[in-house]
């Protein structure tokens, strides 16, 4: 259980790979069909942020499992000079506005999107929980800025 909540590849090949590695047995077990977007030459970056970017993604595709009824996701991960984006966006039933703003209570969210929203925070970044692009489904977008090199 351990090595799929910090697994020994993403120390060793890093997140890029990890993210592959995870994502492909994720779509296995749940034959929830899932589209990776992740530049091939991603900057290693620092152990924690690696982590908690691959927990954010792990902890996204654990919610479109349990409760979107999604047969698909789309994950799409963007690196410029100053920040990192995670886009996670499933095809499933969606969030009603109220379950939604209680997600974005402090305190209210339930214990993935809380531990989501502090590990984000610790970094200085933001979490957005929003409907689909296409209006269907849901969109999570965190952004994480990155360190000075």
């Amino acid at each position: 259980m351990s090595y799929l909540l910090h697994p020994p590849l993403l120390d060793e090949a890093g997140l890029a790979s990890a993210l592959r590695w995870y994502v492909e047995g994720f779509a296995e077990r749940s034959k929830i069909r899932v589209d990776l977007e992740i530049p091939r030459q991603i900057d290693r970056l620092p152990r924690d942020l690696e982590t908690v970017i691959f927990r954010i993604v792990q902890e996204c595709l654990t919610n479109i499992h349990r409760h979107a009824h999604s047969r698909s996701a789309a994950i799409r991960i963007a690196q410029s000079e100053t920040e990192i984006k995670i886009e996670v966006q499933d095809e499933g039933k969606g969030i009603s506005d109220s379950k939604r703003a209680e997600l974005e209570s402090p305190g209210k969210a339930g214990v993935g999107i809380t531990g989501m929203r502090e590990r984000i925070r610790q970094w200085g970044g933001n979490l957005q929980i929003a409907p689909g692009r296409n209006g269907s489904g849901t969109l999570v977008t965190a952004c994480l800025p990155l360190p000075d090199r």
